[in-house]
């Protein structure tokens, strides 16, 4: 059975292991009625083609196929997924037209589950699904505190530009200073020590800088800010600065929930070995792939991070490798900023990036050893994991012949 899913409205449609079709796409609405008149039907359908199993394929759409597919686990019905690239690709096979919509997609996906080019989805419980809902929830609430950044930024180069000369950043007395002296004219003809005091009565900022309060008190005498519209941009910047607390305080206490959490997972105890892989880190490598335990070979998270290389090649032509990036972009992003530090603080991983940018034979550059080195984290976590032994950085470099014999 294929599944086209949509928000308010799927579409299903029956065939039989030779690609027949039993029953022509019928609708199905996300509802409760809608569901369970739903699983009527399949049954109905099992009991007249005489078939003793059924197996469900869709076309992951979003989040709109998860209540379905935890209504199908319930009820002892497999799903699986097929690849919307396969969909798109293969629709014209049976009647060599390029249209689309919903009932042929259906059939589509029925007769690639038929063929086989399907994967299980692992439909998380308990502790995963904590994880990968609270990680995905303060990536919202990062992203959107980067917005909140870029608003005040904004507000900052039409009112106050010279403000970034004395902080380019936001930390708290920049914070304070937009709290209490937003514009130029409120620092007009004002003492160091006058505005020193207004400093010192917002909340979590005990000793603000002197240095910073009197190059402020210069640049705003001679800033070319915007001076309309002033009562506004006021409640505009007092808005943005409390929302931008807010979010700081919000990813502050999920992280520590998240953290805590993932501190009684069997695995935190091998993860938290590994020189530059923190707490958070772990949070999201445990949100983003579930247990290790879940793949039989470190291989399945290079595939899944989309490190696996590709290349594209005719004849006499020989193209070069390329990562395929077919694979959760979220991973592979997170791989990336590891290792950026792990380089640093990690002797084993700097040693191999050192040997793999300078050998004799196929030096590789800077970004194709980090993208090496994330394919190699993910083999170390996954044997550490798996194995219940600490990291050990000797073992691992004694594992590269090359390295072995340029130490």
């Amino acid at each position: 059975m294929g599944i086209d899913i949509a928000k308010r409205t799927h579409y299903a449609c029956i065939v039989d292991d030779r690609g027949r079709v039993l029953q022509k796409s019928f609708s199905v609405p996300q509802a409760g009625n809608g569901f369970e008149l739903f699983y009527q039907r399949v049954l109905a359908a099992m009991k007249e083609h005489e078939k003793s199993e059924v197996i469900v394929g869709i076309e992951p759409t979003g989040h709109y196929w998860l209540n379905l597919a935890y209504f199908l686990e319930e009820r002892g019905i497999p799903l699986v997924m097929v690849n919307p690239m396969h969909v798109k690709r293969s629709k014209e096979l049976d009647d060599n037209l390029p249209t689309k919509h919903d009932r042929k997609d259906a059939l589509v996906i029925a007769r690639l589950v038929k063929d086989g080019r399907f994967s299980y989805p692992r439909i998380l419980k308990g502790m995963e699904a904590e994880l990968r809902v609270g990680s995905t929830f303060r990536s919202k609430l990062t992203e959107e505190l980067g917005a909140v950044k870029n608003m005040i930024i904004r507000w900052l180069d039409r009112y106050f530009p010279e403000f970034v000369q004395v902080f380019p950043s936001f930390g708290k007395m920049a914070l304070a200073a937009l709290e209490c002296t937003p514009f130029p004219s409120d620092l007009y003809q004002k003492q160091p020590d006058e505005v020193l005091s207004l400093f010192r009565k917002v909340e979590g900022l005990k000793s603000p800088q002197r240095p910073k309060t009197v190059r402020l008190i210069e640049v705003a005498a001679g800033s070319i800010g915007v001076t309309e519209g002033l009562e506004m941009a006021r409640i505009e910047i007092a808005t943005l600065v409390r929302r931008y607390h807010q979010l700081e305080q919000d990813i502050e206490s999920i992280t520590g929930q998240l953290i805590e959490l993932v501190k009684i997972s069997a695995e935190y105890e091998w993860l938290s070995t590994v020189p530059g892989l923190g707490d958070t880190t772990i949070v999201d490598l445990l949100a983003g792939i579930g247990s290790f335990s879940h793949y039989q070979d470190p291989r399945q998270l290079i595939k899944l991070a989309g490190l696996t290389l590709r290349e594209n090649s005719s004849g006499l032509h020989k193209g070069q490798k390329r990562i395929s990036k077919r694979g959760r972009r979220k991973l592979r992003a997170l791989l990336f900023r590891v290792m950026m530090p792990m380089i640093r603080h990690n002797e084993a991983f700097r040693k191999l990036h050192e040997y793999y940018t300078n050998r004799q034979v196929n030096p590789l550059r800077k970004k194709q050893s980090i993208v090496v080195l994330c394919g190699k984290l993910l083999k170390v976590l996954h044997g550490i994991s798996t194995k219940h032994k600490p990291f050990d950085a000797q073992r691992m470099m004694r594992d590269i012949p090359g390295l072995a014999e340029a130490e």
